[in-house]
């Protein structure tokens, strides 16, 4: 990340963030590096438009289809990132099984391109 010349945090990770960090024990120290973090050139904060509303639609249909539901929060961020044409960096595997989104799944020994990345 740190190498990145663009970086997309959709609305819903950055309130995933503020969910761990206020239920911390080191709220105003982690509080100021979010918002370090969030003031950097290189992040942009990416809402949730109209358009973001559909493709998160259409992957929920896709998913229920296949019989394979996902986390809300998780569908959002998948929205989200395809909107923007970005890839999802996460840690989490299900993000694989969007295909409307390309994701990097990071594994301890490096990361992984997933399928749709």
């Amino acid at each position: 990340m740190a190498a990145a010349l663009d970086l997309g945090m959709p609305a819903v990770t950055i309130g995933e963030l503020w969910t761990g960090l206020l239920q911390g024990t080191r709220v105003a120290a982690n509080e100021a590096e979010l918002e370090e973090f969030l003031e950097n050139p290189a992040v942009e904060l990416l809402a949730i438009d109209d358009e973001v509303a559909r493709i998160y639609g259409e992957i929920v249909v896709e998913l229920k289809r296949k019989g394979t539901p996902l986390p809300t929060n998780d569908i959002w961020i998948a929205a989200t990132a395809a909107r923007a044409g970005a890839t999802v960096l996460t840690c989490d595997p299900h993000f694989a099984q969007i295909g409307r989104a390309g994701s990097l799944i990071l594994e301890p020994d490096g990361p992984s391109s997933a399928p749709g990345a």
